[in-house]
């Protein structure tokens, strides 16, 4: 995780709409983004704060299963719809030992977390981590360490969670019990290694040769993995662009993906510059797309480099946290960056999603940051309750609606001009459409819809091609900044249910509420 303010979303608005807002949106069946990867709805659980002691793990509560895992919060993250996980960091895993949390667990030595300052106690390793993450049907997204380790202890990692029996790391895992690869796909070639704050952390040349040879000796160990070469660490970073291209220049021929982090606040009460940070996000890749396929057309290469987003969300910066040189070093998993969301951040989580699946073609795999706790749709408290923050009902609603493939919408809209990111759209689309769906010749097709403005919005979607019906929606509206809701308050906040809209001769016309993120569900075929 990123603790580098550089990436908010702020600024005052110039102007604000006095009239409704009306906005056309046009598809056709045969204009496609493209498919979704169902890892677009992937989370992620650092050592970090409570994410996984009395987060994810806590073997003394009533819901503990008979690993020690929390049955509630396994409950919630299935609702939410998580189909990934990324594990064990974030700024944590660029000071890890791995092999120091593996085997007996009275053998394991407690030691300084330097990214977050506080005491790792050890009791939750990669073993424990991969075999929650297999039964809870999760993909695991491993990172490794290329801050204070490098080729070696990353190669052997691979073989530790991939390796067949009869080799030394393979060997390892099978006297800790596990006879079974856990066939780990998907790896991160470190973390933020663009940021000072990084332990170990280079500049891009240092990173794109070591990011090279570290990938090189992991897809020797296991030809089927897939990689992750570190991106800037924001739009903000002063190296941004040059980053990429740089480490782009090492590693192209060998990573898939190069990853993206974002956090967006409201700032000095620029609510208007707030709203449009979907805005930010949609430009910020944009350009690593550009940047990639630059060193691509310089190569003369036809691999498309695509876009790990796996760090993603609302987060209030202005927090401390033990990483900061002047507090003094936590035990016993302390409460660090437990935001309390309000119903405006949950649209602006709306509205993101929205943006991650307008993108769908070259953003393949994202992970909202982070599951529990820590700036999380999920809390709890320690041998208490688990309840959903305001940004659950957004992504679980959006992860179980989004079927199918992303259509290429063209959207006319009314702007108002911001502070941070000039002129922003009124209103915001997305629509899915499986067309292999359950119901005979209609496939599912679902809108996903953030109208910005304070005032109401008329949304005519134009839908040629397709013989539609909607048969109703979800929709949340936003509060006033800064009203946080803890337990009991967000219980009232989530989704209100909506009446179907009216759909009449190939056109459904939606009626949005100010300030408001809302889903809408139907079936489609082909006229």
């Amino acid at each position: 995780m990123e603790n580098d303010a550089a990436t908010t979303a702020s600024g005052a608005a110039d102007s604000a709409p006095t009239q409704p807002v009306a906005a056309t949106v046009s598809l056709h069946p045969d204009f496609q983004v493209g498919e979704i990867d169902r890892r677009l709805f992937g989370s992620f659980v650092e050592h970090l704060g409570r994410a996984v002691y009395t987060g994810i793990y806590e073997p003394t509560h009533s819901t503990a299963d008979d690993h020690g895992f929390r049955r509630d919060v396994a409950d919630l993250t299935k609702e939410l719809g998580v189909s990934m996980v990324r594990y064990p960091g974030g700024n944590f895993v660029s000071n890890y030992v791995w092999e120091d949390a593996v085997g007996p667990v009275e053998d394991r030595k407690p030691f300084i977390d330097l990214a977050w300052r506080t005491i790792e106690p050890n009791t939750v390793g990669t073993d424990e981590f991969l075999q929650w993450a297999e039964r809870e049907g999760i993909e695991p997204m491993m990172a490794v360490n290329l801050g204070t380790r490098g080729v070696a202890a990353a190669a052997a990692l691979v073989e530790y969670c991939n390796g067949e029996a009869g080799s030394r790391w393979a060997d390892l895992r099978i006297a800790n019990g596990r006879a079974e690869p856990y066939g780990v796909k998907l790896w991160c070639l470190g973390n933020e290694m663009d940021g000072p704050w990084q332990i170990g952390h280079k500049d891009a040349h240092e990173y794109g040769k070591l990011a090279a040879e570290a990938g090189k000796a992991m897809q020797l160990v296991d030809t089927s993995i897939k990689l992750v070469v570190c991106g800037s660490s924001s739009m903000g970073m002063p190296t941004f662009g040059e980053w990429e291209r740089t480490v782009l220049s090492y590693t192209y021929d060998i990573v898939d993906h190069i990853s993206m982090h974002a956090y967006y606040e409201e700032r000095h009460g620029d609510r208007a510059s707030f709203l449009g940070s979907a805005t930010s996000m949609d430009r910020f890749i944009d350009r690593v797309v550009a940047s990639a396929d630059a060193v691509g057309a310089e190569r003369r290469s036809d691999k498309k480099i695509t876009i790990s987003f796996d760090e993603w969300n609302v987060w209030y910066l202005d927090t401390k946290f033990p990483g900061e040189k002047n507090l003094p070093i936590q035990r016993d998993a302390p409460r660090i960056i437990e935001d309390i969301y309000s119903a405006l951040d949950a649209v602006v989580v709306g509205d993101l999603l929205i943006t991650l699946l307008n993108h769908a073609d070259r953003v393949p795999v994202a992970a909202l940051a982070q599951l529990v706790n820590v700036i999380a749709p999920i809390m709890t408290e320690p041998g208490g309750d688990a309840w959903r923050q305001t940004t659950f009902h957004p992504f679980a609603n959006t992860a179980r609606l989004a079927q199918g493939s992303v259509l290429d919408l063209r959207v006319a809209s009314p702007t108002m001009t911001t502070k941070e990111h000039g002129e922003v759209p009124l209103v915001t689309a997305a629509a899915t459409w499986d067309e292999a769906g359950e119901h005979g010749a209609s496939g599912a097709l679902s809108f996903f819809l953030v109208n910005r403005s304070a005032e109401p919005a008329t949304v005519t979607v134009r839908t040629a091609g397709l013989d539609v019906s909607v048969e109703g929606g979800l929709e949340l509206l936003a509060d006033h900044v800064g009203e946080r809701h803890g337990k009991v308050e967000a219980e009232k906040v989530g989704t209100v249910e909506r009446d179907a809209p009216s759909v009449e001769g190939g056109t459904v016309t939606f009626t949005l509420a100010p300030e408001s993120w809302s889903a809408w569900h139907g079936f489609a075929k082909r006229a």
